[in-house]
């Protein structure tokens, strides 16, 4: 008994039900089922693993840890608009681009420390660094940063 086949070619007139490869052979009907059952079995464990994870971030993380990763959304965003605008309207003024891009680098990293030091997890790591102490070495770091970076411009 010969398998069934689905024609994927639109040039036999078969429409979009087509099954051929790229040397003419058919494609067996049941392993384009099978593959398609595949995908919709690995985007179902990838919808439930992202749908855990949010549940478990919503009631498990404080709120300062959220303001900081908002935080981190906005900096990493505005980090990749401003490469957008360098790669479209081009790098003439490019001690602007840098000096923009470099402090929103450093601002990111200045913030997922502040964000790793005042997690309540890591307060065995961080015994002697409150999260009063963290919050002014990032402010105190990001004045330093923001001056180089204001300088750098020229």
């Amino acid at each position: 008994m010969r398998p069934k086949t689905r024609n994927v070619s639109t040039q036999d007139g078969g429409g979009s039900k087509g099954g051929k490869t790229s040397k003419g052979m058919p494609i067996p009907e049941a392993a384009v089922t099978s593959s398609i059952r595949k995908n919709n079995a690995a985007f179902a464990k990838t919808v439930s693993a992202l749908r855990v994870f949010w549940t478990s971030y919503t009631h498990e993380t404080p709120k300062s840890l959220k303001l900081i990763d908002i935080y981190l959304a906005y900096i990493m965003l505005t980090g990749v608009l401003q490469f957008l605008y360098m790669v479209i309207a081009g790098t003439f003024p490019y001690n602007a681009f840098l000096g923009g891009f470099i402090s929103t680098v450093g601002s990111f990293v200045l913030a997922a420390n502040l964000r790793i030091q005042t997690n309540e997890k890591n307060a065995s790591q961080f015994a002697s660094v409150s999260p009063e102490r963290a919050f002014g070495d990032f402010a105190v770091a990001s004045l330093l940063l923001h001056f180089f970076c204001f300088h750098f411009l020229g």
